[in-house]
């Protein structure tokens, strides 16, 4: 599997945290919700399946997964909101994490670049 995938000339990588505006439809009209949260694995083989999963934390505390297929119609953007450094093709261990470890593990930058960015 990759880490990371081309939508519509946006590079999404595993870890990243993205933003997915879906259009819903309501009766006869639509609108755009927009789900947020991290990128954990791309999954598919050839375009026509290919499917992402995010997972965010709702308001109660709760952790909250949605498959979204990229062909669907109804995806208005994906936007990436923060860029991780992680390197592996799936997180499901960030499921065990809480917010601040989490941060530390994927945003964080590591020792060695931070020496690098001092001397310079």
């Amino acid at each position: 599997m990759a880490n990371s995938i081309l939508f519509k000339e946006k590079k999404l990588a595993v870890g990243d945290m993205i933003t997915v505006d879906y259009k819903i439809k309501e009766g006869e009209k639509f609108r755009i919700q927009s789900f947020q949260g991290i990128l954990l694995k791309i999954g598919g083989s050839t375009p026509e399946n290919k499917m992402i999963t995010v997972r965010k934390i709702s308001k109660t505390g709760i952790g909250v997964e949605r498959i979204i297929p990229l062909i669907s119609p109804f995806i208005d953007t994906i936007s990436v909101d923060k860029v991780s450094n992680y390197q592996k093709s799936k997180l499901y261990f960030i499921r065990e994490l809480s917010n601040q470890q989490l941060r530390n593990k994927l945003f964080s930058q590591k020792k060695a670049q931070r020496k690098v960015q001092k001397k310079a």
